[in-house]
């Protein structure tokens, strides 16, 4: 699935801004740092956050960006392993787009954040190559990936080139609110699966024959593994990764990553989660109580059939026995 990051509610970070009606001729730079505004005649650009598996391997990443030519933490941050960033040249990847080397800069680069989560960020990149990035070379590096179609969210920015280091708690962000987007879609298609279940109760009916112990134990699993990955597996429920406590101070990444968080409404969006999680736990609450009421009605007909069958089978060998007596006597 293919979107928007969320502009559709709020706006979006400080030096990213969504392109909205009215403003084809005109875009405004707002600095990194929280700076005042400053009109540009500046073509946006765009940044990219795709969720490609529920976790990378940071050193098989390594190995494959190094193994392609790219160095890892070109700015010299020091947040490996926590993010993996590789800076690619814009020129490299246009050369044979058929324009004239004038037109190329070379110190033009675009920016890949690569995270644990199973997530990547890119800043300033082609679709095609970041595409292939995410879903072809990183997928050796991928743990458990996710089927297609990749969820993918993307933002045009205006940057502020004063404060590079920026971009990686703008990335951090951004990654989460693209990796919740993963659990929502999957949440979703849960829910759908069991849409019909609180409509059969309500009838008074009896469940249908699909929602076997089978189904209904799978789906409890699916439910588990999924509050898990939000709550307990990952860092989309913690106030502050790990990324900005192993980060020097003056970087101040913090504030960069709240802005993100509020402007996308990650705590809300994690909230009306968890709610939809509790309705889902309910139904298969209930699901868990029919079974267990459906194998305790089981259990008392084999009782009574087996107990059926055992007096049928005293009183044939009672019957046995007293057509036996009755021949000794007469004879």
């Amino acid at each position: 699935m293919h979107s928007a990051a969320r502009p559709r509610k709020h706006g979006v970070p400080q030096n990213c801004i969504p392109r909205g009606v009215g403003e084809a001729d005109r875009t405004a730079t707002i600095a990194r740092s929280g700076g005042e505004g400053v009109e540009q005649q500046e073509a946006p650009k765009l940044v990219t956050a795709y969720a490609v598996a529920e976790t990378f391997d940071v050193a098989k990443v390594i190995d494959i960006l190094r193994s392609n030519g790219y160095e890892p933490d070109p700015l010299h941050t020091g947040l490996y392993p926590q993010v993996v960033h590789v800076q690619v040249p814009i020129s490299s990847l246009y050369r044979s787009s058929g324009l004239p080397a004038a037109a190329l800069d070379p110190d033009d680069v675009g920016d890949v954040f690569i995270f644990p989560s199973g997530t990547l960020v890119t800043w300033a990149l082609p679709e095609g190559f970041t595409s292939y990035l995410a879903t072809r070379t990183l997928l050796p590096a991928a743990t458990n990936p996710h089927t297609e179609p990749i969820e993918t969210e993307d933002l045009e920015y205006i940057e502020d080139a004063t404060r590079e280091t920026s971009s990686i708690a703008f990335s951090s962000g951004f990654a989460r609110s693209t990796k919740l987007a993963v659990l929502e879609t999957m949440l979703n298609t849960y829910l759908a699966s069991t849409a019909s279940i609180p409509s059969i109760l309500a009838k008074g009916s009896r469940l249908p024959f699909r929602f076997s112990r089978s189904f209904i134990l799978r789906k409890t699993g699916q439910l588990l593994q999924l509050r898990a990955q939000l709550n307990l597996y990952s860092e989309l429920t913690d106030s502050l990764p790990d990324l900005f406590w192993d980060s020097r101070h003056e970087l101040k990444l913090e504030n960069y990553y709240d802005q993100v968080g509020r402007a996308l409404d990650v705590g809300i969006r994690i909230k009306v989660l968890n709610e939809k999680m509790d309705y889902a736990a309910e139904i298969a609450s209930v699901l868990r109580e029919r079974l267990s009421e459906k194998h305790g009605t089981f259990l008392e007909w084999t009782i009574i059939v087996l107990i059926a069958i055992e007096v049928g089978f005293e009183h044939r060998v009672s019957a046995s026995n007293h057509y036996a007596s009755y021949s000794t006597n007469m004879s």
